[in-house]
């Protein structure tokens, strides 16, 4: 078992793409239950409205990739509108199951046979991505960063995903620290004292809804420009909950909490299936077949966070405060 591979396997893991968009989706979480204690288990549904704004709009109907991000961000705040205005005012447990919900509906009606000609159904959308490595400022070739190597069109897509979350933490931070943001955590700690102040809660809700799905449309955008590919089977209810282990594990209502987290979260999952494997490949666990590897490594992470529940339930760099939220 070389540990040094696996090691830089996992850092690799850590700092590779899809670990910049699930932080992205992370800080909108993060804006949404965090600095505002509204419990959203629907943000994979902001992810996929935003994927499928990009991919239509490039592939279906012809328009440049930047017009299809802004088309992919107009979705998002539409979405935020239609889920928002009959919602936002229910409890936060019902909020919760709506947000699931309404998140499932969308992938089921983006995979249905009458939305084929537009989406492309169960096979989803290809060929959209094309422009976008046409811009490629990196050489062909691999590159190697700190004992890991990525490709060109892999460290293209890094540097624009982390960039994105770089501004995407400017910008939340500069927000959470105005004024604007005092009234948000006022409304987490207790609306009805906002309310009492004569701040209209359920338009502050409204605009963090809208703001962290912002960014979770950008992070499902920036995410199918490196698969090159979109399907609704990627935006499963599974991936929401990433987003909330990785929020809690780094440390939620924290500027750098949610990347934090996805850091660590994808660093373990990676370091724990190279030890299995490892081990598999050795003997040490005869028991074990490769097939077993991903259920098991995903045991072990939940136990991991497990402990930290028990023990920092903040998270590892939260505050203790910052989880007591009003959920009444």
């Amino acid at each position: 078992m070389d540990l040094l591979q696996i090691l830089a396997e996992a850092f690799r893991s850590a700092i590779a793409p899809t670990a910049a968009f699930y932080a992205l989706a992370a800080i909108g979480l993060n804006m949404h239950f965090g600095y505002t204690g509204l419990l959203n288990f629907g943000q994979v549904g902001f992810m996929l409205v935003g994927a499928y704004g990009v991919a239509i709009s490039v592939n279906t109907f012809g328009l440049p990739l930047p017009v299809g991000f802004l088309v992919g961000v107009l979705c998002a705040v539409v979405l935020a509108l239609l889920l928002g205005i009959p919602t936002l005012r229910l409890r936060a447990d019902y909020l919760s199951i709506c947000t699931i919900a309404v998140a499932e509906v969308l992938r089921l009606l983006y995979r249905a046979q009458f939305a084929a000609p537009l989406t492309g159904g169960v096979y989803g959308l290809q060929g959209f991505a094309r422009s976008f490595y046409d811009v490629n400022p990196f050489p062909r070739g691999s590159y190697g960063l700190l004992g890991v190597n990525f490709t060109h069109q892999a460290l293209w897509v890094m540097v624009v995903g982390w960039g994105l979350v770089g501004v995407a933490c400017a910008i939340s931070w500069m927000l959470v620290h105005s004024p604007w943001g005092r009234v948000l955590k006022g409304i987490r700690e207790d609306e009805d004292a906002v309310r009492s102040l004569g701040k209209n809660v359920f338009a502050y809700k409204m605009q963090s809804l809208v703001l962290g799905g912002v960014f979770g449309a950008l992070a499902g955008g920036v995410w199918m420009l490196a698969q090159q590919t979109v399907t609704p089977e990627l935006f499963m209810p599974q991936v929401t909950f990433y987003l909330w282990a990785m929020l809690l594990l780094g440390g939620a209502g924290r500027t750098f909490g949610p990347v934090l987290g996805a850091i660590i979260m994808w660093f373990l999952l990676s370091i724990f299936d190279g030890l299995l494997r490892g081990a598999a490949a050795e003997g040490l666990l005869p028991f074990l077949s490769n097939s077993d590897v991903g259920a098991l490594r995903h045991a072990f992470v939940g136990l991991a966070l497990l402990l930290l529940i028990i023990y920092r339930p903040q998270g590892i760099i939260g505050k203790r405060e910052e989880m007591l939220v009003n959920v009444k």
